[in-house]
């Protein structure tokens, strides 16, 4: 599953922000990318997350695969644009 997300968070995401996006992201069995202009990143990842600079406004690629991909998409969804 694909989903196109535009961040909408009043923090920034820094450290602490991007460390619960991947909690969030390892308490589902599917793989987890965000795709972002030419970079993809396991989600999963705090190293890969943090290097994207993510900031409100941002649009991202949520792409996920397995048994609870759609329900991992949303969840995500809900965390980014909060």
């Amino acid at each position: 599953m694909r989903k196109n997300v535009t961040i909408n968070m009043t923090d920034s995401m820094e450290s602490t922000p991007i460390a619960h996006l991947v909690q969030l992201a390892n308490q589902f069995s599917s793989s987890i990318y965000f795709e972002m202009d030419t970079k993809k990143v396991n989600a999963k990842s705090i190293m890969g997350m943090m290097s994207l600079v993510l900031t409100a406004g941002d649009v991202v690629t949520i792409d996920a695969e397995g048994e609870d991909d759609a329900k991992a998409v949303d969840e995500i969804e809900k965390f980014l644009t909060k």
